[in-house]
């Protein structure tokens, strides 16, 4: 037999097909090849269903987190009438663009555009993140075989970054999953020209993942695709550098800074960033939410995504995050491991793709076994993640507050200006002008509407808003489910 036709035999070895009649008329290659098409897409539509239905159900029942939700729904709200992205929450006539360089998020305005509600960019940011489904499952079946292939995809698609992502309102970042995805899709296939389209638009979701591009591109070196791999690098670190040096700055309010300099910054206990960075790996080990991080993502893929260089591609986004004095960005509790998951994923199919050519095989039945692993990973960590909210009957059933609300918001008419606190944030940024409490500095807002619990305000709410604005008047319109709402008097 010839090296060519054995070649060729274990190349239809791997991704799991094979010549031999399926008894209907077809050829084996022939069905295979449509179930290879469905199957990823019919588990992305499946899972994008589930993503919105955690997100908009949780924001129907008023139990978002608000912020962050506003904040992006005011920047597309302005990029969907072709104006700069001015988040009013962040400060008066504040541009996103000094926070964070993620122009990408303009993808989402035409579609806002036509449904003006923050219940489109949930919806949306479900669907993105659910199209990164179909190149995982599809690199798993070509790689590993059509029932790993899937075991890998339904792990991925249930994964705890992706579901406390989508628990967690709206972010940028969304849109970087299907893009290293499809990136990383075309690496494993060798597909050099698709691994840089893929990747380049990274630059323009979050100015960090200019590094994750140069990460990428210093992969592509050690695997021998030396050319494509030093021009990645080189274009993620200058992307990376132009961003935080120059546009960033540009476009940040004078006298702010951006969220950059929580890096630069001491910690708590007086450490320099040198220091920072000369003591992490000590710290990661000591740090509870640190390690939990790590061994996570070890876990998640049973292990294998240490037997990928494509674990090259984890480091910028955990050292940014472990060097921040920011203690959220540490571990699990919102929606920075989001990034990290089509890495590790694609990781883990090289990883057993590399361990079944290799010479020593210390545990064959693991291996064959780590993509089944990694779903009863997948589903034992579902139980305690957003997904569980889909089995509880309260996450469908109308909720009291939201009905007082809904009473509350009808007083506040289209284009108000409005002052208000976390509790009803994000019902109102599609419609009016919306400022946090104590934040609209020389704007005085028409209504102020506030929790009198969270603000702590048990006295007269009107008294309450003539202190945030000396010299204006205020008069109650109406108190609902211990919100109130105030109205200046001309």
């Amino acid at each position: 037999m010839s090296d060519t036709r054995l070649v060729g035999q274990r190349e239809t070895l791997m991704s799991g097909t094979s010549d031999e009649p399926d008894g209907r008329g077809t050829t084996g290659p022939q069905r295979r090849s449509t179930w290879a098409r469905v199957l990823p897409w019919t588990l992305a539509l499946v899972f994008a269903g589930l993503y919105a239905t955690i997100s908009v159900a949780r924001f129907e029942r008023l139990a978002s987190w608000s912020l962050d939700l506003g904040i992006f729904e005011q920047a597309i709200r302005h990029y969907a009438h072709l104006q700069a992205p001015i988040v009013d929450l962040e400060g008066v006539d504040h541009n996103f663009l000094g926070d964070h360089w993620s122009p990408a998020i303009a993808v989402f305005a035409p579609f806002y555009r036509l449904f003006p509600t923050p219940v489109t960019l949930l919806v949306g940011q479900a669907v993105v993140i659910a199209l990164a489904v179909v190149p995982i499952t599809r690199a798993g079946m070509r790689h590993l075989g059509r029932w790993s292939g899937v075991a890998v995809g339904l792990a991925f698609g249930m994964s705890y970054g992706i579901q406390t992502a989508v628990d967690f309102d709206v972010h940028e970042v969304c849109l970087a999953v299907p893009l290293l995805a499809f990136a990383l899709e075309a690496l494993l296939a060798r597909r050099w020209t698709a691994v840089a389209a893929w990747a380049a638009p990274l630059v323009l979701v979050k100015e960090d993942l200019g590094l994750t591009v140069a990460a990428l591109g210093l992969v592509l070196v050690l695997i021998g695709a030396r050319r494509w791999g030093l021009g990645l690098a080189a274009f993620g670190l200058t992307s990376f550098a132009l961003t935080v040096a120059v546009l960033i700055p540009h476009f940040a309010a004078a006298g702010g800074s951006s969220r950059l300099s929580e890096l630069s910054s001491q910690s708590g206990e007086g450490d320099s960033l040198l220091h920072r960075i000369l003591s992490l790996p000590l710290n990661v080990v000591q740090s509870e939410p640190k390690a939990i991080t790590v061994l996570l993502l070890l876990a998640v893929t049973a292990g294998l995504v240490l037997r990928s260089p494509l674990a090259i591609m984890v480091l910028p986004t955990l050292g940014w995050r472990f060097l921040s004095t920011n203690q959220h960005h540490w571990g699990q509790s919102f929606h920075y491991d989001l990034v990290l998951m089509p890495i590790v994923f694609a990781a883990l199919i090289d990883g057993v793709v590399r361990v079944r050519r290799g010479r020593w095989q210390p545990l064959p039945g693991y291996v064959r076994a780590a993509p089944t692993l990694a779903l009863l990973v997948g589903l034992i960590l579902s139980s305690r993640t957003a997904f569980a909210d889909l089995v509880n009957p309260a996450t469908y059933q109308p909720s009291p507050r939201a009905q007082a609300a809904e009473r509350i918001l009808s007083r506040i008419p289209d284009g108000a200006i409005v002052e208000t606190d976390l509790r009803l944030l994000a019902q109102l940024t599609n419609r009016t002008r919306v400022f946090l409490v104590g934040n609209t500095g020389p704007v005085i807002p028409e209504f102020v509407l506030i929790s009198l619990t969270d603000t702590g305000q048990a006295g007269d709410p009107a008294k309450y808003a003539e202190v945030l604005h000396p010299g204006t008047t205020y008069a109650l319109v109406l108190v609902e489910d211990d919100c109130s709402l105030v109205r200046r008097i001309p």
